[in-house]
């Protein structure tokens, strides 16, 4: 049965939290959930909310005051006069049926955020890859400069372990394009870091995907995008649109050249200064541009911005270092698009060319839809690795498909010249993936769902075999 919202969110009439009456979040464990209903408790809103497991969201969201429920049952909706979902409620649970008998007010997770946004200057950031870094950089760079940010992302940051806050000054969000929820947003600024076609089970065509991406432009006062990005130059196609560009080349209207990378670490020149990441990957640089120029644009001054995002140490699952063995380094990343998985293991590759390591790619497909439209890159991407070890497709919402596997993947690496080892037995995963490392390899853990917990195990694993 499907979500009550259809494929894609249309925007609703915003009002202030407090107008709200008590409020029930339906999946209030999610990672899109949990934090926008830590903030409304914080602002003395009565907050209760249920899930289908326990967990230790649920327990800290306990712990602060929110009644929380292990399950769904109509029952627990209580006292509310406003009920918050996200995408992936479907239509016949208990607790929404009951909110509609009762007439309750419904609303799409990013209306519910959106409403945090009211009367504050915000800053929207949305793109197919590198939302979640670009967001994590610019509170990053807020907080450093006293700016006292709210912001709402999709993964904690390593400088404040966690991935909300409240605060006073501008509120950044990381705006989902994958369900069009992005439109719902109350911005003045509006980020794009890039656009490629993903998420077609709910936008059907690229074409639809990039007329999303046009539709939020059109609705901020301001544009900071990337024009080296040739999705983001179809978006601005032939619109006067008074942007602010950033970009390798004229017509950009802020350049960012030189770029570098030194192992680990990146640099580039923003504007002829000095732009320096302690963060792997060129394309962060890209990500560090628009982060500071949208700092910026809310009045933080550019040369304090450039010094601020120095001390920037990464997001939760972008590029995250879980442990070291004998020389071996395994790192866990969210890349779960042929885009992302190209741009990590580069990134990897760089970082231990000088030490004459291998990359070995331990990769989850996400979804049967995007393993389907995207087999052919996915295999041309995984190919950039030494090593591939491929894991069962995670099927998060969607059910499966046929002929839908990571058998596809296997054939799609062989015809890009790269081996690759299917092992469905998650088990065994771990174990066969530190039996391939040696030192100075880099084993990267990859994929939108729950190969994160991976990490851990390889290196537990790697300790088991090492003779010391």
């Amino acid at each position: 049965m499907s979500s009550i919202f259809g494929a894609l969110i249309e925007p609703v009439d915003l009002v202030p939290p407090h107008e709200l009456g008590p409020v029930h979040f339906i999946a209030i464990g999610g990672a899109g959930m949990s934090g926008i209903a830590a903030l409304y408790a914080e602002l003395g809103i009565t907050v209760s909310g249920s899930d289908q497991f326990d967990s230790p969201v649920l327990a800290d969201l306990a712990a602060s005051g929110i009644r929380v429920h292990v399950g769904h049952a109509a029952e627990q909706l209580g006292a509310a006069q406003t009920v918050v979902v996200s995408s992936a409620i479907r239509a016949d649970n208990p607790e929404l049926l009951a909110a509609q008998a009762r007439g309750l007010r419904i609303w799409h997770r990013s209306a519910a955020l959106g409403a945090l946004m009211l009367g504050r200057p915000g800053v929207a950031i949305t793109g197919t890859h590198g939302k979640t870094t670009t967001s994590g950089m610019l509170a990053h760079v807020l907080t450093e400069c006293g700016a006292d940010p709210g912001y709402v992302i999709g993964a904690k940051l390593a400088s404040s372990g966690t991935s909300f806050r409240l605060g006073s000054g501008p509120f950044v969000v990381e705006a989902d394009e994958s369900d069009g929820s992005f439109r719902q947003y109350p911005a003045e600024i509006a980020v794009v870091t890039n656009v490629e076609a993903d998420h077609l089970d709910n936008w059907r065509t690229p074409a639809a995907y990039l007329e999303g991406f046009r539709v939020f432009t059109d609705e901020a006062k301001r544009v900071i995008a990337n024009l080296d990005d040739p999705g983001v130059r179809a978006v601005l196609g032939d619109r006067d649109a008074d942007w602010i560009t950033f970009g390798s080349t004229p017509p950009a209207r802020v350049l960012l050249t030189d770029p570098v990378q030194d192992g680990f670490a990146v640099r580039a020149r923003l504007r002829d200064m000095p732009l320096e990441l302690a963060v792997p990957g060129r394309f962060n640089l890209s990500n560090a541009a628009a982060a500071v120029l949208a700092a910026h644009a809310v009045g933080i001054d550019l040369d304090a911005a450039l010094k601020a995002i120095r001390s920037f140490r990464g997001t939760s699952r972008r590029f995250t270092v879980v442990g070291s063995v004998d020389g071996v380094d395994v790192v866990d990343d969210y890349a779960h698009h042929p885009t992302e998985v190209r741009a990590t293991l580069g990134a990897a590759r760089a970082g231990v060319a000088d030490r004459g390591g291998r990359v070995i790619a331990c990769f989850q497909p996400h979804l049967f839809t995007r393993t389907r439209d995207f087999a052919d890159e996915f295999g041309a991407a995984l190919a950039l690795a030494d090593v591939v070890v491929l894991m069962d497709i995670y099927p998060a919402r969607e059910d499966p498909l046929p002929g839908v596997t990571s058998d596809l993947l296997v054939a799609s690496c062989a015809a890009h010249g790269r081996a690759a080892q299917l092992v469905s037995e998650r088990g065994e995963v771990a174990e066969t993936v530190a039996a391939l490392a040696r030192p100075g390899d880099v084993v990267l853990t990859l994929g939108a769902g729950d190969v994160t917990a991976l990490g851990p195990d390889i290196v537990a694993a790697l300790q088991a075999r090492s003779p010391r």
